[in-house]
């Protein structure tokens, strides 16, 4: 296939994967019947998943799992985890399980600040533009008033509008910076609508001005909220004596200690060390925003932003010994939300939701950043203790036994036999083949 088509839109769901299994499979039935297996029988349901997104041919599932017996502020919570890659579910559930027994996560909300921006140009006087920016501000909260109403009632709002001047970076460049406060939404919407009034506010009171001459140009480049949340920031940590971290991996908990905090400090000196190592925190704080349906694109983006803020990406978390007492703790920013969007539509994110006993959103904020602390803590456990690959392998075996479409008494014999021998791909594939000879 070498042409564009035209008015793929308009086709119908049935008109669009009969185009794309004639036009990209050598076998269109086959194509076809996988995209259909992964409908849902329930119509109704289908249909509205259909219309989360646009051109919609199928469903992609993902996992849905859980970890149970986190001890978070002195309470269980069963944490929802959206995810398909193997141990990190049981990592979670294995560190839960670990620190109940040892008082628990501890999480804290710093600020809950969000942020967006109105970016223009301007090539008159500063001192005029300050000037004038001071005279309108009250105009940008008054035409505001009929989008900020409700969340007014909600407890939030426009918080505060600065002038920055950025001329120092781009020619004629200045923004609006405002920061909000959005409770229990997300509030990329609301955000947005208030940037946009911003936006019209501006250039309209810049029209009727008499502080500027007809040479004095003002053009408004584009408004949008930033995912960079620096000031929405939850604090997750553990703490115990040294001896009580001993258990059955961990025979010398001082030694343990040593080399955990160790590790961290690698991470966070070593970029190479820090990429990997916040990857395995947001396997943790990936799996439950995307299980409640927050946008983990934005929080992805956010969170790395934030780990290279003093100018070299580094660690998220970090660990010390003090007084005989080990610390393992991250501040990350999350701009997460419990009401509006899929929240509200998805059957499963609002289960999700259900199960974490409908948290608000600083709540929902405090259990992601838990979890992701908790797969840190594992990763770390397994990488200065026995090594990562033996139970990633060993959670993995499941998926190469699945590939060569075992049968039940292959996947019995299998499983036998790597109970007591290393877990490689190869070494799987070599004994698979051995049995079928």
């Amino acid at each position: 296939m070498n042409n564009a088509v035209a008015g793929f839109s308009k086709l119908s769901k049935k008109e669009k994967i009969n185009w794309i299994a004639n036009e990209y499979f050598s076998t269109p039935e086959e194509a076809l019947n996988i995209i259909r297996n992964y409908w849902n029988s329930d119509e109704k349901l289908q249909q509205l998943h259909d219309e989360f997104i646009e051109n919609t041919i199928t469903n992609l599932y993902i996992p849905l799992g859980v970890a149970p017996n986190f001890l978070i502020n002195g309470k269980y919570k069963t944490i929802p985890m959206a995810i398909e890659e193997s141990s990190v579910v049981a990592a979670a559930s294995k560190a839960a399980k670990f620190w109940a027994a040892r008082g628990g996560f501890k999480a804290t909300i710093i600020d809950t600040e969000k942020i967006g921006q109105v970016h223009f140009t301007f090539n008159g006087d500063a001192e005029k533009l300050q000037s004038f920016f001071q005279e309108i501000k009250p105009k940008f909260f008054s035409d505001t008033q009929s989008i900020t109403k409700n969340m007014q009632e909600r407890g939030g709002g426009i918080l505060d509008i600065h002038l920055k001047d950025k001329r120092n970076l781009l020619e004629n460049y200045y923004q609006l910076h405002a920061t909000f406060e959005t409770k229990d939404s997300m509030g990329a919407n609301f955000i947005n609508s208030c940037l946009e009034q911003f936006a019209t506010t501006l250039k309209e009171e810049f029209q009727h001005s008499d502080l500027f001459s007809d040479e004095d140009t003002l053009t408004v480049i584009m408004s949008i909220l930033s995912n960079y949340v620096p000031n929405c920031l939850v604090r997750a940590e553990v703490s115990c004596p040294i001896e009580d971290l001993a258990e059955k991996h961990i025979q010398n908990p001082q030694d343990f200690a040593e080399r955990f905090v160790q590790a961290v400090q690698i991470a966070e000196i070593e970029p190479f060390r820090a990429v990997t190592h916040n990857k395995g925190i947001m396997n943790g704080v990936d799996a439950v925003v995307l299980a409640t349906g927050n946008d983990f694109r934005a929080v992805e983006a956010g969170v790395h932003a934030y780990a290279s803020k003093n100018g070299q990406y580094a660690s998220l978390s970090h660990a010390k010994i003090e007084n005989g007492i080990f610390t393992f703790w991250l501040e990350i920013p999350l701009a997460l939300g419990t009401v509006g969007g899929l929240t509200s539509l998805h059957p499963l994110v609002k289960l999700c939701l259900e199960m974490l006993e409908k948290p608000s959103a600083k709540e929902l904020m405090e259990i992601t950043a838990v979890a992701g602390l908790a797969q840190n803590f594992a990763a770390l456990r397994s990488l200065t203790t026995t090594g990562i690959q033996e139970g990633h392998m060993k959670m993995h075996l499941n998926n190469i036994i699945n590939q060569f479409e075992a049968t039940d008494e292959e996947r019995q014999l299998i499983k036998s036999h790597f109970k007591k021998t290393a877990v490689t791909h190869s070494a799987v594939v070599e004994f698979i083949e051995s049995l079928r000879k």
